[in-house]
């Protein structure tokens, strides 16, 4: 079994969880999620790092929900068009009220 150190995030980024007790590879898509969403640069590199880009990939393409700005900074990370991500599929399905 591959031992991989595992990353060092930014507490603030799961500032509403027991950081200590988080499971990096049981909660892998959450975390992968969360960290493209709340983290900044060294985050994201700690976060491919110890995933990979494959699994980041598909993390993000699945991802029932991201802010539409994380969206179109994960598809220049990982060099895929918006139109890929589950996500924005789903926000085109059911658009919001009216802006009026």
């Amino acid at each position: 079994m591959d031992f991989k150190e595992k990353p060092i995030f930014e507490k603030r980024i799961f500032w509403d969880v027991n950081f200590e007790q988080i499971d990096y590879d049981a909660k892998a898509n959450w975390i992968i999620e969360r960290v493209f969403s709340r983290g900044d640069v060294e985050d994201i590199r700690q976060c491919r790092r110890y995933y990979g880009d494959e699994k980041v990939t598909a993390a993000l393409l699945n991802a029932k929900y991201l802010p539409l700005h994380t969206i179109h900074f994960a598809g220049a990370v990982i060099d895929k068009p918006i139109n890929e991500f589950r996500c924005y599929t789903l926000r085109q399905l059911n658009p919001g009220l009216f802006p009026y």
